[in-house]
């Protein structure tokens, strides 16, 4: 029987591990005791077209692999999907209507041509990222999808705020969390069954940010995207973001929908032990998503010549990034990328460096961000039961020849 990677190479000397490798390692001295080389982090990558490999088809869900994702506007082919339930079949958009009730003032429902008419119509490229991206880095490992790095997107998405739609209705002084509902059916069929229902404060719907999208890309959006209309949340955990969306409730509590309670989208109030499991009181909900950054050029395992471009995206919940910082050495020194400002706030910053490897050998190139609130990515993943959050320094493998 073959032992799993991360078994394998638990004792692996160094000289085992450049051979495995099958290059020589200039500053092998640096590499951290138990770290597994990033060549062998992403083997066994199944790749179908547009780079997205499926995780799972009953729901679908499905990520695309990070150099794929190297567009500072992430194309609509390569945007990640993630559905909870049956996706519905959808009627013409014309025919779609989305309700307000609860505690407004003015009940309504709307048609897409009722929001394009009544609200100002918007466009912005904002990230959307499954709060389970990299769950399949965790040791112990983790139930759920195991996403790798392509569970995150930054689209251009064209819509209505929220908070416009909201106020026109009247928010009553008690109403204190949105209730989210759309037409998926569960997967065992029950229709008393939501696949998902989750929601936000009162405070993040009302920020300006959240869109009620129609568009994807300046085109029509794709039926597994959430057409005709969807919520768009930048900064939280994808599953805010809800698709097929029909109905809007304002609430006087946080909502208790499906996948609102337990340990869904809740990580432990305190660090943990890998392994550690914790009660559900001592969860809290997933609100602002970490700093995070990802190298799309070169892919991993690249070989070519020492002069060598390297870009990526950094991004950090709602919060803008400061600086991006690069490694070749195995974290022992560190070079300042060129850092993008962001095309609006919610949307990734794109950053590049151009990079001179010494000599013949194996290299892993480390990416760090740092937030506009001094937040940094870790070295190594903060452990939790459910394998959320993972923001790890992203690394690839690189070898000169």
């Amino acid at each position: 029987m073959v032992k799993p990677r991360r078994e394998f190479l638990k004792g692996a000397s160094v000289a085992f591990t450049a051979a495995a490798i099958g290059a020589n390692i200039p500053f092998i001295r640096n590499i951290p005791t138990g770290l597994l080389p990033a060549a062998f982090a992403e083997q066994g990558f199944s790749l179908d077209k547009e780079g997205i490999r499926v995780l799972s088809e009953r729901p679908l869900c499905a990520e695309t692999q990070a150099h794929f994702l190297d567009d500072s506007l992430t194309p609509t082919t390569r945007h990640f999907i993630r559905n909870n339930g049956t996706p519905p079949r959808i009627t013409e958009a014309s025919a779609w209507s989305l309700g307000i009730d609860g505690l407004v003032e003015r009940p309504s429902r709307f048609t897409i041509a009722d929001l394009q008419s009544r609200f100002e119509v918007v466009s912005k490229a904002l990230v959307i990222e499954c709060a389970g991206n990299g769950r399949a880095f965790f040791d112990p490992p983790t139930l759920g999808n195991q996403w790798t790095l392509g569970a995150v997107a930054c689209s251009l998405w064209t819509g209505v705020r929220l908070s416009d739609v909201l106020e026109h209705c009247g928010i009553k002084p008690e109403a204190v969390y949105t209730a989210h509902f759309g037409t998926d059916t569960h997967l065992s069929g029950d229709p008393e069954r939501d696949p998902i229902s989750r929601g936000i404060p009162i405070s993040k719907a009302l920020d300006g940010s959240v869109l009620i999208a129609f568009e994807q890309n300046n085109a029509p959006m794709h039926p597994m995207q959430g057409a005709p209309l969807r919520l768009v949340v930048p900064g939280w955990p994808g599953s805010c973001s809800h698709k097929w969306l029909t109905r809007i409730w304002l609430r006087d509590q946080v909502h208790d929908g499906a996948k609102m309670t337990g340990a869904s989208y809740r990580v432990p109030k305190y660090p943990v032990a890998p392994g550690e499991k914790v009660g559900d009181e001592d969860l809290r909900i997933i609100e602002r998503m970490p700093v995070k950054s990802l190298i799309t050029h070169p892919q991993n395992n690249f070989v070519g010549r020492p002069d060598v471009e390297v870009r990526g995206h950094a991004w950090s919940g709602e919060r803008s990034i400061a600086s991006v910082d690069v490694s070749y050495d195995f974290g022992s020194t560190w070079r300042a990328a060129r850092l993008d400002a962001p095309v609006n706030p919610g949307a990734w910053q794109d950053f590049s460096i151009e990079l001179r490897l010494p000599r013949p050998g194996y290299y892993e190139v480390w990416a760090r961000a740092e937030d506009s609130a001094g937040e940094m990515q870790p070295h190594a993943i903060n452990w939790n039961q459910k394998g959320y959050l993972n923001n790890a320094m992203h690394r690839i493998a690189l070898k000169v020849v």
